[in-house]
């Protein structure tokens, strides 16, 4: 294996490490129910998309979410809510990163790219749990299910408002950030010059 794979892989399962640690210091939002928290573990799998390329982005997803799992477990006994953490990350980071090149890399698109990512991973998340991870839970936790008008109800008071105020929290931390790392980040040409390595 070359020093240049050595030194990305490195990298990445660092912050996939700080991501981990991120995603342990959540807290819920005022008005919204308290099993729904926000942290801030996107933003190093954002920055290793940036550097690296999407699929580094996811990753770095992948890697925060097996460790959460191994090391804290899940209430059902299998990864519902990991996985769950998983789509969301990736519905936000990936729309993200592809505003952000086709704006050129400024930051006015990497804003634009924030808040599509927003919206993008609010809705998907919604239609996610409407047909998959809610009744999910339901199976694996042995919950009384849902009526459609409860899940819709759900959905539309919950999920989708707790999305929408992830996404926007993340986007301001994240944009205190890239003000001071857009340089850097635009310099890095670490996945040009090392995806083929």
């Amino acid at each position: 294996m070359s020093n240049t794979r050595v030194k990305k892989l490195v990298i990445l399962s660092m912050l996939g490490s700080i991501a981990y640690v991120l995603m342990l210091l959540n807290f819920p939002f005022p008005g919204l129910p308290p099993f729904l928290k926000i942290d801030f573990s996107d933003i190093p799998a954002l920055i290793a998309a940036l550097i690296f390329g999407p699929l580094a982005g996811i990753l770095v997803e992948l890697i925060k979410n097996m460790l959460d799992f191994v090391m804290t477990g899940s209430p059902t006994g299998v990864p519902v809510g990991h996985l769950a953490n998983l789509a969301a990350g990736i519905l936000f980071i990936l729309p993200t990163y592809y505003v952000y090149e086709l704006l050129k890399k400024t930051k006015k698109g990497m804003t634009f790219g924030l808040i599509t990512g927003t919206f993008v991973m609010a809705a998907f998340m919604s239609i996610l749990n409407y047909y998959v991870i809610l009744p999910a839970y339901t199976i694996f936790a042995g919950a009384t299910a849902m009526s459609g008008a409860e899940t819709r109800q759900m959905i539309t008071t919950a999920i989708l408002p707790f999305n929408i105020v992830k996404g926007i929290l993340i986007t301001v931390v994240f944009m205190l950030l890239f003000v001071r790392l857009q340089t850097w980040i635009n310099k890095q040409s670490i996945y040009k010059k090392y995806k083929n390595a």
